[in-house]
């Protein structure tokens, strides 16, 4: 069947009538297309304006509420102590003076735990002696040394001498907070310890860098459920 024409009173020829209607109806589709286009282009430029980082909001960022501290009770057969970097390097009135504050109360642990026959295991960084460290923290004869960067126990013998004292718990204290006691107090979680903290003993060369060891060790995964926040006054060690 022919499509349907007419003849105009110039005497031409009309296009068929479908013709007409598959033109009109290209041109609605291709303009409708066209709308939607610009609405999906300024509703992903919105959404792209809006995206924010954690940079962009550092300033608004609120600091969650603080991680409990608890008492702790130890055992100083299945205990030690871990005294991270008290070197004169890193421990100075220059670049830590909350690190210098801290070594009375280190200090005053440290004579409790050899007094009950708690093992007791030093570091140091790597640009360190043992001359470098603290003198009121000066290791006595027979007590291990390890020198290693923030994790003390890469490369060094830190696991070894854990394991043959069937040690359980390790107590860490230290500088910095944020280097070798989140380190290697993370490391000690990730390897089935059960690891204290006390946060008086622990020091950095800023208060933000204190808090934020202290959240990130009570909080991150596979670390916090072994890790105990305490004060060196609520260390109760047992014998």
């Amino acid at each position: 069947m022919m499509p349907m024409t007419g003849r105009r009173t110039d005497g031409s020829i009309e296009q068929p009538l479908c013709s007409k209607c598959l033109a009109a109806w290209t041109v609605f589709l291709l303009g409708g297309l066209t709308v939607v286009c610009i609405l999906v282009f300024f509703i992903a430029a919105d959404s792209f304006a809006q995206t924010k980082t954690i940079v962009d909001e550092w300033a608004t960022v609120q600091a969650p509420k603080p991680p409990e501290l608890k008492p702790v009770t130890l055992d100083p057969k299945t205990t030690a102590l871990l005294v991270l970097d008290f070197v004169k390097q890193t421990c100075n009135s220059e670049r830590r003076p909350r690190c210098l504050d801290s070594i009375p109360k280190v200090q005053g642990l440290l004579k409790e735990a050899r007094a009950k026959g708690m093992l007791v295991v030093h570091s140091i960084i790597t640009v360190a002696t043992q001359a470098d460290i603290a003198k009121e923290l000066t290791p006595l004869d027979g007590e291990p040394i390890v020198k290693a960067p923030a994790d003390k126990f890469f490369k060094t013998d830190l696991e070894k001498i854990l394991n043959e004292k069937g040690i359980k718990t390790v107590v860490v204290v230290g500088t910095t907070a944020q280097g070798a006691v989140l380190n290697t107090a993370s490391q000690a979680a990730f390897r089935g310890l059960q690891v204290i903290i006390p946060v008086d003993g622990m020091s950095a060369e800023n208060t933000y860098f204190e808090q934020y060891s202290g959240y990130h060790l009570a909080n991150a995964p596979g670390v916090g459920q072994q890790v105990t926040l305490t004060k060196i006054d609520m260390i109760k060690i047992t014998g």
